[in-house]
Formats: C-alpha cells, sequence, structure tokens
C-alpha cells in the first residue's frame, strides 16, 4: 500500500495506459479520481476499483475544453479533500504531416496534449504547495526524441511535454516533483484505432525486446514516480519502450 492515503487525479483514464495507472494507483491505496469523456468506459473503472475494495470516483471532461478543467479538481477536493498526486495522461493522436495539417487540428492536439497538462498543473500546484509535497507526473512519448513522417502535430506537442515538464520541475519545486513518461509500443486503444499491434510492427522489430508493451508497463513506471522511491527524482523523462530510443 505505497499510496496509502493519497489522493490522485488521473486524466484519460478510461483505457489504456490511464486505466491501468488508475487500477494501481487504487490497488496502492490511493483514491483515485477518474477523468474521461466516456461515461460507460468510466464507470466500468470505477466499478472494478470498487470490486476490489478500493475508492475511485469518475468525471466525464473532455480535456480540450480548458476551461472546464476545474471540474476535475473541484470534485477531487468536494469528495477526497486534496490532491496529492496528478497523472496527465489524456492524449490525442495525429496522423498528419506538416504540408496537410490543419491550424484547427493543430490546436486542438496541442489543447489537449500540452495546454491541459499546463492547466491541471496550475489547478493542483497550490494545494500541492500548501500541503508541502506533490507529483505530477506527465505522459509524452519516444517521439519527443525525433521525428516522422506523417506525424508532425503529434511528434511536436510531444517535445512539448518535455519542455513544459522540465519547465515545471524547476519552477515548482522543492515541493512537487514533476517526471514524465515516455512510452513506445504500447497496444492501447489509440493503438487499435490504427490498426492495433501490426501498425506498430516496425518499433517491434527495431527494439531489442521484440514485443509490444502493455499498459499495466506503464502503470508500474507511474507508480514509481508517485511514491517516494523517486523522492530525489524531478524533471526526468523515462523511455518505456523495449529499448527502441537506444
Amino acid at each position: 500500500m505505497r499510496l496509502k492515503d493519497k489522493v490522485a487525479i488521473v486524466t484519460g483514464a478510461t483505457s489504456g495506459m490511464g486505466r491501468a495507472t488508475a487500477v494501481l494507483f487504487a490497488r496502492e491505496g490511493a483514491k483515485v479520481m477518474i477523468s474521461g469523456r466516456n461515461e460507460e468506459r468510466a464507470k466500468a473503472v470505477v466499478d472494478q476499483i470498487k470490486n476490489e475494495g478500493f475508492e475511485a470516483s469518475y468525471i466525464l471532461v473532455d480535456t480540450s475544453k480548458l476551461d472546464d478543467l476545474h471540474k476535475i479538481v473541484d470534485k477531487t477536493v468536494e469528495l477526497y479533500g486534496t490532491v496529492d498526486i496528478l497523472f496527465n495522461n489524456a492524449g490525442k493522436l495525429s496522423l498528419s504531416g506538416v504540408l496537410d495539417v490543419s491550424m484547427e487540428e493543430w490546436d486542438e492536439m496541442f489543447k489537449v496534449n500540452v495546454a491541459s497538462y499546463l492547466k491541471m498543473a496550475q489547478l493542483v500546484a497550490p494545494i500541492m504547495k500548501a500541503k508541502g509535497k506533490g507529483v505530477i507526473v506527465n505522459t509524452s512519448s519516444v517521439a519527443a526524441y525525433g521525428a516522422h513522417h506523417g506525424f508532425a502535430p503529434y511528434v511536436t506537442s510531444k517535445h512539448a511535454v518535455t519542455g513544459l515538464t522540465r519547465s515545471l520541475a524547476w519552477e515548482l519545486g522543492p515541493e512537487i516533483r514533476c517526471n514524465e513518461i515516455a512510452p513506445g509500443a504500447i497496444h492501447t486503444g489509440m493503438v487499435d484505432s490504427i490498426g492495433g499491434p501490426s501498425a506498430l510492427q516496425g518499433m517491434i522489430d527495431n527494439a531489442p525486446l521484440k514485443r509490444v508493451g502493455q499498459p499495466e508497463d506503464i502503470a508500474k513506471v507511474a507508480l514509481f514516480f508517485a511514491t517516494d522511491d523517486s523522492a530525489f527524482v524531478t524533471g526526468q523523462s523515462l523511455k518505456v519502450d523495449g529499448g527502441f530510443e537506444i
């Protein structure tokens, strides 16, 4: 129970990496606020957690609507009294290249993948500062370490997450630590939307571990960052990619 008596917010928590992390946080003793857009899936996560004897609630919020993000924090504080951990995990994928992407798509990508992370950090930071301790974990990507044909908005947004993570670490310390996870080929609903694990075969073939990762692989790293096991770690990015970016 490494997160006993802690309160965690997980955005993008109704499937994939977010769901796996929310479940693991709850099993480790945290009270978890599930944020997502699909009520059926959100309820399923909460039901799973409660059926296992742990505590969670959900709120439906579209993270591209930045003015609505305060609802997540307000409900969390209303139900659980505080916020100790924020896992910024909501994300959006774009398959447009630099010559094809519209400004509307570009702006939407940055609202979800970057601006929502900043806004959530701004909302929870005063609570954590007042407590004298807190943790923020951001989901980046191995796309933050290079460029790939046809993914310009996504790649650029993930580079921005890395810059934001480092800036948050500098400006919110010493009370708050901020780190990021850079997933590689992870089998999630987002991956299924572009063809499933076979769409990642190139990444799998070019990584030493030769397999697709699972959402639980990300959840375990998020737990590391959320606990005092990483008490002297901030502003860092940990690639969870089977060695793809070696």
